[in-house]
């Protein structure tokens, strides 16, 4: 903690000299404080949801950072970058250390990379292609592709580079050299480069971060010296929490007249441009949705319109907008705003008068996610949509974590799964390869288990080429496939809409030219102003 004077005890100066020097209190450290759904993963190679992705940014660094206001990538680990075939060279910065104070060598870069890839959980199917990492000197590192994969480099978005010397100190219990690749070191505590260090953490209550003061960037004087990111709260707290001063940002996860509510009692709205959408997912597997005419029955059935209008907070926000197929509008490979979703009830009875299952042969069950009740509305609004074609539903209640695990097998995963999905890479392979490609079903983004050779075909040519005009032809005709077989409802586009508090201020997310194009950068809190003590 920094101050301005010592106390007087202390300081052995004359009176002359003390008369010249005014009383000051010492200054209390800043405080931020905010909410997001429980469970906050710490591990980074576990990462891969919204919180999760908070933490990542903070404590760990990565090669590279997407540009902001702008698209591309530019430097952060790595100085610079090429490409000879399917080798990519990175030049690390030397002048990097880890919160240890142990020195960042391409060793590190390269354990990050192996330890991902073992343990194969979180993002991990990004690297799923690299045949292997190399240390070419102590500052450079080659990574090996099996075949061409067009959004390698931005994948580097999600490699944290953890400090291998730490990790090694204190490897838990398991089999092998590397035993449990310290997974249960690392579900407490940080080992990166970030600009904030872990000082306490409970993955179902709080995360306690603190300015690295070491960090090799710099952490501005108005960033927050402390970061208190809190898991699970009710959004009647959080709207009583920020009216009273005792809170700072809202989760995205508001109901949107909570949102209006906070903002007409002055509280900002912040907003950041989603690289995804709302998916409602149907289960493939599980009658009657393994007939694709029943699943396009009621993707004509869902009332796009009522959708959009639920999440109007003002008339200048909204958490969202229309959705036009499975891409997200201005994504590669999506379609125009005009080709809108609507509710086509025709179409919707064409459909199941084609499906091999009549309307009340089965009971739907609609899940919704609880820490985020305005998917209890969508729930309730299609419950109304699907009885117009004589279906029968109940609607299932379920915390993000028994969800998450009920998902992991086809026959406990519910008929209906709403969800929030983004291009983790900001590309749209990183949004739709671990939704829909038959290899990665059983995680909490593919609960749809599609097992489509088109579909797969489509994602591996978008993947695999390096032609920009190649792969967003690839990816139109994956659209189009996707709408034709119908996994998924395309609810809306989305875009992240939070209230905060006069104390802060948050450029990533108030200001276009310094916006990231990847969900959760804007909460990098050392690009964050606090504008007064506590």
């Amino acid at each position: 903690m920094n101050y301005l004077a010592k106390s007087a005890a202390a300081a052995l100066l004359s009176v002359s000299t003390l008369a010249l020097v005014p009383s000051v209190p010492a200054l209390a450290e800043t405080v931020l404080r905010l909410d997001e759904v429980a469970v906050g993963e710490l591990d980074p190679a576990k990462a891969s949801d919204y919180a999760d992705s908070i933490l990542m940014f903070n404590v760990y660094d990565t090669l590279v950072l997407p540009a902001q206001g702008a698209p591309g990538l530019v430097p952060h680990l790595a100085e610079s970058w090429s490409a000879d075939g399917n080798n990519h060279t990175f030049k690390l910065r030397k002048d990097v250390k880890f919160q240890s104070g142990n020195p960042l060598t391409a060793d590190d870069v390269v354990f990050s990379l192996e330890r991902m890839q073992a343990l194969g959980a979180g993002l991990s199917y990004l690297f799923a292609n690299v045949e292997k990492a190399e240390v070419v000197d102590d500052n450079t590192v080659t990574f090996v592709l099996k075949e061409p994969y067009a959004p390698f480099v931005a994948s580097m978005l999600r490699l944290p580079i953890v400090d291998k010397k730490l990790v090694m100190e204190n490897l838990g219990d398991g089999e092998g050299e590397m035993k449990d690749w310290g997974q249960a070191f690392l579900s407490a505590n940080g080992a990166g480069t970030g600009a904030y260090k872990v000082t306490a953490h409970n993955p179902q209550q709080e995360t306690v971060m603190a300015k690295n003061a070491d960090y090799f960037l710099g952490v501005p004087g108005v960033a927050p010296d402390t970061v208190r990111v809190r898991y699970g709260l009710e959004p009647a707290t959080v709207r009583t929490l920020i009216a009273q001063g005792e809170h700072d940002i809202s989760s995205q996860w508001l109901p949107p007249e909570v949102l209006k509510a906070l903002a007409q009692d002055g509280a900002q709205l912040l907003t950041e441009s989603g690289t995804g959408g709302f998916y409602v997912k149907m289960n493939t597997t599980k009658a009657p949705f393994d007939d694709p005419e029943c699943r396009l029955a009621v993707a004509n059935a869902f009332d796009y319109g009522a959708a959009i209008k639920m999440i109007a907070v003002t008339d200048d926000v909204s958490q969202g907008s229309p959705a036009t197929g499975a891409i997200p509008v201005g994504m590669l490979g999506s379609n125009p705003p005009s080709d809108a979703l609507a509710k086509d009830m025709d179409a919707a009875k064409r459909h199941w008068d084609s499906c091999r299952y009549a309307p009340g042969d089965h009971t739907i069950e609609i899940s919704w996610i609880a820490e985020v009740p305005l998917e209890e509305r969508f729930a309730l609004l299609m419950q109304a949509n699907f009885a117009e074609l004589g279906v029968k539903s109940e609607i299932k209640k379920l915390p993000w974590a028994l969800f998450a695990e009920q998902v992991s097998k086809p026959e406990n995963t519910p008929h209906i799964s709403q969800l929030f999905v983004n291009a983790v890479t900001g590309d749209p392979d990183t949004l739709l390869y671990g939704m829909y490609d038959s290899k990665a079903a059983g995680t909490w983004q593919s609960p749809e288990y599609l097992n489509d050779t088109e579909v797969d075909e489509l994602l591996e040519k978008g993947r695999t080429n390096s032609d920009p005009a190649a792969r967003a032809e690839a990816y139109h005709e994956l659209n189009k496939r996707l709408m034709a077989i119908a996994p998924t409802i395309y609810g809306y586009d989305r875009q992240s809409v939070f209230a905060a508090s006069d104390r802060v201020k948050v450029p990533a997310l108030s200001d276009p030219s310094k916006a990231f194009g990847l969900d959760g950068m804007g909460f990098s809190f050392r690009l964050m102003e606090m504008q007064d003590k506590n």
